[in-house]
C-alpha cells in the first residue's frame, strides 16, 4: 500500500481503533519493564504524548500496563516519545524539591535521518525517500550493528524505522542504561565520521594508520557504492556531480590531472570505468604529490556513504526518541522493528499504514487459523488480552510484533544467565 492510499485527515478516526485492538501494549510494557528487577522503573519513565493540532505534552507516567493502556486510548496520541528513567515519577516533577528530579538512565540511542544525507544524495530531497537512497539506511544499520556488538559489546540492539525517513536504534542492555553523558558523548564520537556543516566541503579526512573501525566500516561500504553511488546515484555522470567529486581531491594533485580527468569524462562514458579510471590518474598522480592523497578514494566512499549521525540525540539521557509502533501522522506508516537477518530486503514502502491494519482487521484472510491461540490462552487470562492478541495477528503487523517478542524473548534469556551466574558466585562463597 502507498502512502497515497493514506489519508492524513482519516488518522483521527483511525487511532481509536489502532489503540483499543492492534497496539502490543503488552510487549510494549514488557520491554520498558525490563523483567521488573529494579523498583518503580516503568514508574518513573517519561513518555511524552503529541496530540492533534500538534499539542505536546511531556512528563507523563504511568503505574501499570492498564494505566499506560486506558490514558493512550483516552488521549488517542498522534506521536508518541520514550524518555528517560527519572528519580521521581515525571508526572510529579513539579511537586518534587527543585533540582532533585534527574534522569537516571535510557536505553543508549541512535537517530539516523536521511535529510543530513541530502548533499550527497541526487534522487530525493528533503523528507522524501525513495528505495535508491534507502541503501543509505542499510549502510548505516549494518556499519552501527556490527561496531556496537563488536567493539562495545552490547547485545540488545533493536532497530526501528522510523515511519518516514530514517531509522532509531535502542540499545537495550542493562550497561548501556546506566551509561553517564559523557560515556555516551564517547560512543557517538568514537561512531561519528562525518564533521563539519555546509560550508565544509571535505567532511571525512584519514590518518595514517587507518583505524581498525574504519576499515572494517569501508568494508561495509565497498560492498555497496558500485551499485548505489556510481550507477544508482549517478556519482560521476554529469559535470555538477564529477565537479563536487574532483573538489575533494588534494589540491596539488588535481592541479597537475585536471587536463587528464577532463579527458577522461569526454570519452568513457560507463560510470564504474569512470571510478577506476579517476582512481588509476589520482594514484599515479599521487607519486609526485607532497600532500599525500593515499586514501582519496576511501575518502570520498565515506564522505557519500558513511552513516550521519544526530550526536545529540545519543548524548543526552533526557533526550526523548519516538516510540516503536507509533503512527507516523503523514505518511500513516507504523514505526516498527527491522530484521536484520533480511535487512537487504527491508522496503519502507511496505511498511503497513494504519489505514491498511484497521482495513485488514474486518477481512479475514482466506484459510486463517488461529495460530499459537492455545498458547496464547495459556499466556493470557483476560479475555480482551486475547482477542487483542487475535486482531493484530489478522494483520500486517503481525510478523513487526512477532520480531519485537522475539528481541524481548532474547532479553529475557540474558537476564535469566546473568542472574544464574550471580546467583552460582555467591553459592562459591
Amino acid at each position: 500500500m502507498s502512502t497515497s492510499d493514506y489519508d492524513p485527515a482519516c488518522l483521527p478516526d483511525l487511532l481509536p481503533l489502532y489503540y483499543r485492538r492492534l497496539f502490543p501494549f503488552s510487549q510494549y510494557y514488557r520491554w520498558l519493564s525490563y523483567g521488573g528487577v529494579t523498583k518503580n522503573y516503568f514508574l518513573n519513565r517519561e513518555f511524552s504524548f503529541t496530540l492533534k493540532d500538534d499539542i505536546y505534552v511531556r512528563y507523563q507516567s504511568f503505574s501499570t500496563q492498564n494505566e499506560l493502556e486506558k490514558e493512550m486510548q483516552k488521549m488517542n496520541p498522534y506521536k508518541i516519545d520514550i524518555g528517560a528513567v527519572y528519580s521521581h515519577r515525571p508526572s510529579q516533577h513539579n511537586t518534587v524539591k527543585s533540582g532533585t528530579f534527574q534522569a537516571l538512565e535510557k536505553e543508549l540511542v541512535f537517530d539516523i535521518d536521511m535529510t543530513d544525507y541530502d548533499d550527497v544524495r541526487s534522487c530525493c530531497s528533503a523528507a522524501d525517500i525513495c528505495s535508491k537512497c534507502w541503501t543509505l539506511m542499510t549502510i548505516a544499520i549494518r556499519i552501527l550493528d556490527r561496531a556496537l556488538r563488536d567493539d562495545f559489546g552490547f547485545q540488545h540492539l533493536l532497530w526501528v524505522y522510523s515511519g518516514r525517513r530514517g531509522v532509531h536504534c535502542w540499545v537495550c542492555d542493562e550497561a548501556a542504561r546506566k551509561l553517564s553523558v559523557a560515556a555516551r558523548s564517547a560512543v557517538a564520537e568514537y561512531l561519528s565520521l562525518v564533521k563539519g556543516g555546509e560550508e565544509t566541503v571535505k567532511k571525512v579526512v584519514l590518518s595514517d594508520p587507518i583505524h581498525p573501525f574504519i576499515s572494517q566500516s569501508l568494508s561495509v561500504v565497498e560492498r555497496y557504492f558500485p551499485q548505489y553511488a556510481l550507477v544508482g546515484q549517478d556519482l560521476l555522470s554529469s559535470k555538477e556531480s564529477v565537479d563536487k567529486v574532483l573538489s575533494l581531491l588534494p589540491e596539488d594533485i588535481l592541479c597537475h590531472s585536471l587536463h587528464d580527468l577532463l579527458n577522461l569524462y569526454q570519452t568513457e562514458k560507463n560510470p564504474l570505468k569512470r571510478w577506476d579510471k579517476l582512481k588509476a590518474v589520482v594514484h599515479h598522480k599521487r607519486a609526485t604529490s607532497k600532500k599525500g592523497g593515499q586514501y582519496f578514494e576511501k575518502e570520498i566512499m565515506l564522505q557519500y556513504c558513511y552513516p550521519r549521525l544526530d550526536v545529540n540525540v545519543s548524548k543526552g539521557v533526557n533526550h526523548l526518541l519516538k516510540s516503536p509502533f507509533s503512527v507516523h501522522p503523514k505518511t500513516g506508516r507504523i514505526s516498527v522493528p527491522i530484521d536484520l537477518r533480511n535487512l537487504d530486503k527491508f522496503d519502507p514502502f511496505e511498511v503497513p499504514t494504519i489505514s491498511l491494519i484497521c482495513e485488514e482487521l474486518d477481512k479475514p484472510r482466506a484459510g486463517e487459523e488461529e495460530e499459537d491461540d492455545t498458547k496464547d490462552k495459556e499466556n493470557e487470562t483476560d479475555p480482551g488480552e486475547r482477542r487483542k492478541i487475535r486482531d493484530y495477528k489478522r494483520t500486517s503487523l503481525a510478523k513487526y510484533i512477532k520480531m519485537f517478542d522475539q528481541f524481548l524473548d532474547a532479553m529475557a534469556r540474558s537476564r535469566k544467565g546473568e542472574m544464574l551466574k550471580k546467583s552460582d558466585l555467591q553459592k562459591e562463597f
